[in-house]
């Protein structure tokens, strides 16, 4: 999309290019099982010449871009002989009501199977833990029932996580799944040859359970317990997380299943009813009240209420008749409609909003790719450490059992798991809710941004006012009703095309109802407009101070000084009133400023008006005189941000124009108005879909809270590890107890981002 700004802006703010842009493509990852898988397929992207390659573990997607000369399909055969599998995502197609039951009732083919598995591991190893912990279950060969329960377990339960392992071992890689895989083979392995070579088999044989590490007799030890229950608890937080997860994407995929599914045509005067996916831009359709719009377009018949609260979170219908903009999966909530087609597919708004949040849950915050970099190092460094831990053991203790548990407790517990999804949960839920709100976060990159903004500019015309002329006052002269002022000076207005007579024919309709038939309407240079009103010379224009009464000539200069337009009324030769019109401010601008300043910003008011206007809006909304910078041309806007940064600001931008594009990419955060240009929002880093002010502090709200709680998870998944190693390896955790640990650590980390699901 081409944004139109200033040839001088464009120097400024976008470098100039002699080579042609790369291209993008959105590839699914399969076989990812934890955060080291994704940085090992990212790393081996990168590597390939000119690839730029973001990896994200919890959506499962990778965001390539790749210059000419390489292909599709050698960014795939990279992915496979790293091990995983890889496909670019398949063409949306027709929803079949199966297919529709089946997301509706949460059903995931893969998390039916993991909790298949996790219900029949758990069944089996609850016993085997049991009998190992408490001795008073031991009966004579319970050692040998243990076996019995346990080995499926460790074969069929476990088998995902050898699987992994081995294929990751063919090519020379190490994830989460090698450390569960060989420490729980490694138990069961020691079990075997204690059941089988050493005293473990013998009958009445009997071995309590200690949370830390106990020094017995080597080969009387078995470990089928740490063996089952490592593995059962590992799959219950796999299917804790996968549910989770789904919980978290929830929002983006109740965004892109708004859209109506099929809609009642206008073809040779007859309606038909197709699919959605088979309207064409040109296309009138019909909207019946109750029904989904089933895209962008522009009413050409009829007049009703639309319902936007699911796509905006505007909880006011907004009425529309010929000529009014509406949106696809916008609700009627009144009469029947027939809509021209303006957008479809891909380009309706439902569509580039789905997109954007997509986009920015794909992406990465700096401090993700810090947590990657350590999850793509730290299962070798773990092995290293395990063994270690071993030998330390074994050279002070003598003792092999001690030596192999503690071993064992390192290998289980030091998995980066909740590492990899520090980020990306909360990052998908706080995108999620924010569209559910009418917020479109671009991208991670975004929530520091909001951290550092001290200073937030806020351009006057179409964010902090309506952009519209608006009758304001009337004042008449004594004798005078201002119903009749409003009738007449309505009546001759409404013949007229100008902004500052809209305004006044609109709200002379808007208070008196009908308005009268004018005749010999004449446009005078200069003056104004006349015509003849109900037998009346009417005139509607300017008159010098010196012809008019006092206190209209008071009410005019007022007027002017406030930066309003003030028209004379006259009738029949006599002045009878005075109308000032003006760009309405809309209602919510001040809440919206106190909201910004409760959250520690300046706001500072940008105008091209003149200072009467910018001082006049500026008292209305509560910003200081001292933060109005008035009187500024459209290719001046970057300067103004540039120079508030040199200042030592960090700058947000908010802005709906075309000549706000620029400077919106030049602020430090860019928050465009959803009602505003497709310029504004393609340079805005936040699009506030709906044009109310306030959500542009409940933007700024919410991407806090969301690099809150991504810190918040990094603090606790970085703080698990670092604590969790070093009493494995001192032999203070028994491997079953850290193989729960290390499970709940995932756990915890996706249901802290869940809570951003409740941000209002």
């Amino acid at each position: 999309m081409t944004i139109a700004v200033p040839e001088q802006a464009i120097a400024e703010t976008s470098p100039a290019t002699t080579t042609a842009a790369p291209s993008e493509v959105e590839l699914t990852i399969g076989g990812m099982t934890c955060a080291s898988c994704a940085a090992r397929v990212e790393k081996k992207l990168n590597r390939m010449d000119g690839v730029t390659a973001t990896v994200n573990f919890a959506t499962e997607k990778a965001k390539v871009s790749y210059p000419v000369g390489v292909q599709v399909a050698d960014l795939i055969a990279t992915v496979v002989k790293t091990g995983y599998t890889a496909a670019e995502p398949p063409p949306p197609r027709p929803e079949t009501p199966e297919a529709a039951t089946d997301v509706d009732a949460g059903v995931d083919p893969e998390l039916v199977s993991l909790r298949e598995r996790l219900v029949v591991s758990a069944l089996l190893a609850l016993p085997v833990v049991l009998m190992s912990m408490v001795p008073a279950l031991q009966f004579d060969n319970w050692q040998w029932l243990s076996l019995t329960l346990a080995a499926p377990v460790v074969v069929w339960g476990a088998l995902p996580f050898h699987r992994a392992a081995f294929t990751n071992a063919r090519h020379g890689a190490a994830t989460m799944d090698t450390l569960v895989s060989v420490g729980t083979l490694a138990a069961f392995g020691w079990s075997l040859w204690a059941l089988f070579w050493g005293h473990a088999g013998m009958p009445g044989m009997r071995h309590g359970f200690d949370l830390t590490v106990s020094r017995t007799e080597g080969s009387s030890t078995i470990y089928l317990e740490v063996a089952a229950g490592v593995v059962a608890f590992i799959l219950l937080g796999r299917y804790l997380e996968a549910r989770s997860k789904r919980r978290a994407g929830a929002a983006l995929r109740a965004l892109m299943e708004l859209g109506a599914k099929d809609v009642v045509v206008l073809r040779g005067g007859r309606e038909v009813r197709i699919p959605v996916s088979r309207l064409a831009t040109g296309d009138r359709f019909v909207v019946r009240p109750g029904e989904k719009i089933a895209t962008d377009g522009t009413v050409v018949e009829g007049s009703s209420a639309v319902d936007a609260s699911m796509l905006t979170g505007e909880s006011v219908p907004v009425d529309v008749t010929v000529g009014s903009a509406v949106t696809g999966a916008t609700v009627n909530a009144g009469g029947r409609l027939v809509v021209e087609a303006t957008r479809v597919g891909a380009d309706t708004q439902l569509a580039r909003m789905a997109r954007l949040v997509e986009d920015a849950q794909n992406g990465k915050a700096e401090v993700q790719r810090l947590a990657d970099r350590i999850s793509g190092i730290f299962v070798p460094v773990v092995l290293v450490i395990a063994l270690g831990t071993f030998g330390v053991w074994l050279g002070v203790t003598g003792d092999t059992v001690a030596a192999f548990t503690a071993a064992v407790a390192v290998l289980i517990i030091a998995c980066p798991c909740a590492l990899g999804l520090a980020t990306p949960t909360a990052l998908m839920v706080g995108t999620g809710r924010g569209a559910q709100l009418g917020i479109l976060i671009k991208g991670p990159e975004v929530l520091e941004s909001t951290r550092r903004v001290d200073t937030v500019v806020l351009d006057k015309t179409g964010t902090v006012t309506t952009g519209r002329m608006t009758l304001r006052e009337v004042h008449v002269i004594a004798d005078t009703d201002e119903k009749e002022l409003l009738r007449l000076a309505g009546a001759l207005e409404h013949a007229s095309e100008h902004p500052v007579a809209r305004a006044i024919a609109a709200g002379a309709q808007e208070r008196t109802g009908d308005l009268p038939p004018v005749e010999h309407f004449e446009n005078v240079p200069g003056l104004g407009v006349r015509g003849r009103v109900e037998g009346h010379d009417v005139q509607v224009g300017r008159l010098h101070e010196g012809e008019l009464p006092e206190a209209l000539a008071r009410a005019k200069a007022e007027a002017e000084a406030e930066g309003r337009t003030a028209v004379v009324v006259t009738r029949d030769g006599l002045a009878l009133g005075v109308l000032t019109v003006a760009d309405a401010i809309k209602e919510s601008s001040a809440e919206a400023v106190r909201a910004l300043r409760a959250l520690g910003l300046t706001p500072v008011l940008l105008t091209g008006d003149n200072r009467a206007v910018a001082r006049s809006v500026a008292r209305a909304v509560g910003i200081d005189p001292g933060e109005v910078i008035a009187e500024v041309l459209p290719e001046d806007k970057v300067a103004v941000v540039k120079r508030l940064q040199s200042e030592g600001r960090t700058v947000a931008m908010v802005g709906d124009g075309v000549n706000d594009a620029a400077a919106l990419a030049t602020a430090d955060l860019g928050l465009a108005m959803g009602t505003g240009t497709d310029a504004a929002i393609e340079a805005s880093d936040l699009t506030l879909v709906r044009g109310d002010l306030r959500v542009a502090a409940d933007a700024i709200r919410l991407s806090r809270r969301t690099l809150s709680t991504i810190k918040g998870n990094l603090v606790w998944a970085f703080g698990y590890n670092v604590a969790a190693l070093p009493l494995a390896a001192a032999g203070l955790l028994n491997p079953m107890i850290a193989g729960a640990a290390m499970a709940f650590s995932s756990v915890f980390v996706v249901t802290n981002s869940l809570r951003l699901r409740t941000f209002s």
